[in-house]
């Protein structure tokens, strides 16, 4: 991981012309004290643009010739009204009669800024370009004749849905509110949950195009500067014309392109990126998805749930193992139950042998094809469930996979065990808490099958080798993806396949480099 120090912001934009060759950099423009070059300016960059709304009036006992901007649908209308028109109109008229006389462009923008406007937040802008983004953002701008910059009022208050269970991640026990698709709704939730002033969160625009806002949170004193550091850079990298999700950022930061398992967690649970942000992790917010990015991820969190903290830790532990159990059945068992029925045999007892026999007898297909064949059509199955409105999803998922499959075993298509074995592949892979890993092993099992169909065990155990060594080898933001199994970390082994009790959980992950590593005192330091 580089340690140099990099830009917080990201690097300046650089147009392409064209011809697809970069141009020049040249200084952004900058307003100017004519109030209607402005406009002007401003209706072409937002030309036929119909939700864009230029209200011009006079200010002032001499009629000062002022206007607002902003976008209909964007801004919270009664704020602007109350908070911004009306007290211009007013409150300067108040201020010159106190002062027996008209105020100058630059007195009234600095009467307005202190006295006249109530919104909580109000900045100046001279860019153009700023001024443009902070419009399309929500934002009102207020210029007045005379005066060579704008003010920016924060008037933010479109549409929004309510907070709401998180759909992907749902617990038994625990908080029931999930992210929502506003960035600075997210921000709050977080804060609300880490009240500790060293949590930094620092905004930022990615997209040429879209201008979409990002926030990137961490815990200072507690991070590791250098893992920030290297978010920053991989982040100010990012020049792309439109960024959507957090899907987007992921794949543009992530080390490994060609690596089926995820180097990122998702979630869109607030406690749970505030539990990362408390060990030293680094959360990624944008505007528009209610899913946050956690930086960096290992192997091993992908089988650990936010619940596993709220109830004891026996029960906890003993879910995490059936979880890594139920990976393995996901991932392995259809390329075993091949390579035995293929080229084993004799491993079988032989009453199970003799009744896998007798089912397949007279079966059109191999056993390989016959295997891939359901896999696929149950991905399908899967797949229409997902597409189709959740009320019948689900039910068509699941019923027309074991409708279909009946009618296949009945029309001596299909063995019934290989059905078995998919029904039961499946069902493990619905274990797996995190879906984004769940899809991996779900990959995974077919270039396994073929493996298994062409060389027996051998080649399961050949698929096997390759994918630890695939593991071992990738990193995600200089972290080992397989921490805390290699290297050995004998301290970290308290939360990693078993939950320790709450009291023994008392350092932060080895593997990140904390500042801070203790988080919870001992026994004898609390003075139990």
């Amino acid at each position: 991981m580089s340690s140099r120090r990099v830009p917080k912001k990201p690097l300046p934009l650089r147009p392409a012309d064209p011809g697809g060759q970069t141009k020049k950099e040249e200084p952004p423009p900058v307003l100017t004290r004519d109030l209607a070059r402005n406009l002007e300016i401003l209706k072409q960059a937002l030309a036929e643009s119909s939700d864009v709304v230029f209200r011009e009036f006079a200010v002032g006992s001499r009629y000062l010739p002022a206007a607002v901007v902003f976008v209909d649908g964007l801004v919270d209308k009664q704020m602007l009204d109350r908070d911004l028109l009306e007290a211009l109109m007013l409150e300067l008229a108040l201020v010159e009669r106190a002062g027996a006389g008209c105020l100058e462009p630059e007195a009234a923008m600095a009467c307005l800024k202190q006295r006249a406007v109530t919104a909580g937040e109000v900045r100046e802008s001279r860019d153009l370009e700023d001024l443009i983004t902070f419009i399309l953002s929500g934002d009102t701008a207020f210029l007045v004749q005379g005066a060579g910059y704008a003010l920016v009022v924060n008037t933010r208050g479109w549409k929004m849905r309510g907070l709401e269970e998180p759909v992907n991640e749902p617990t038994i026990r625990g908080p029931k509110e999930g992210f929502s698709e506003t960035v600075r709704v997210n921000t709050a939730l977080v804060r609300r949950l880490v009240r500790d002033p060293r949590l930094k969160i620092e905004g930022m625009r990615l997209g040429r195009r879209s201008r979409t806002d990002c926030a990137v949170a961490f815990i200072e004193g507690v991070v590791n500067p250098d893992l920030v550091a290297e978010v920053r850079r991989r982040l100010a990298t990012i020049d792309i014309d439109f960024i959507m999700e957090t899907g987007d950022i992921e794949q543009m930061l992530e080390d490994s392109v060609l690596s089926p398992f995820p180097q990122m967690q998702h979630t869109e649970r607030p406690d749970k990126a505030a539990a990362a942000l408390m060990e030293g992790r680094v959360a990624i917010l944008v505007d528009g998805t209610p899913f946050a990015l956690l930086a960096p991820a290992t192997f091993s969190q992908f089988f650990q749930s936010p619940e596993d903290y709220y109830q004891r830790w026996e029960l906890a532990s003993f879910l995490r193992l059936l979880r890594v159990f139920a990976s393995y059945v996901a991932t392995f068992t259809p390329a075993i139950y091949v390579a035995l029925v293929s080229y084993h045999p004799g491993l079988l007892p032989t009453p199970l042998a003799l009744s896998i026999a007798a089912s397949r007898e007279g079966m059109p297909l191999p056993i390989m094809l016959e295997a891939l064949a359901m896999e696929f059509f149950f991905e399908v199955f899967r797949e229409a469930g997902t597409r189709l409105p959740r009320a019948v999803g689900q039910t068509v998922g699941i019923v027309g996979g074991l409708i279909i499959g009946q009618a296949a075993v009945m029309a001596r298509l299909v063995s019934p065990a290989t059905v078995i074995v998919v029904a039961l592949t499946a069902m493990a892979s619905f274990v797996i808490p995190a879906y984004d890993m769940a899809i991996a092993f779900r990959l995974l099992r077919f270039p396994l099958l073929f493996a298994a169909g062409i060389l027996g065990l051998f080649g399961v155990m050949l698929g096997f080798i390759i994918i630890n060594i695939h593991m071992v080898a990738l990193n995600t933001f200089g972290t080992v993806y397989l921490s805390t199994f290699v290297p050995y970390q004998p301290r970290a082994w308290k939360d990693l396949l078993i939950r320790g009790p709450a009291r023994t959980l008392r350092h932060r992950p080895e593997m990140l480099h904390p500042q801070d590593e203790v988080r919870q005192a001992s026994r004898k330091e609390s003075g139990w």
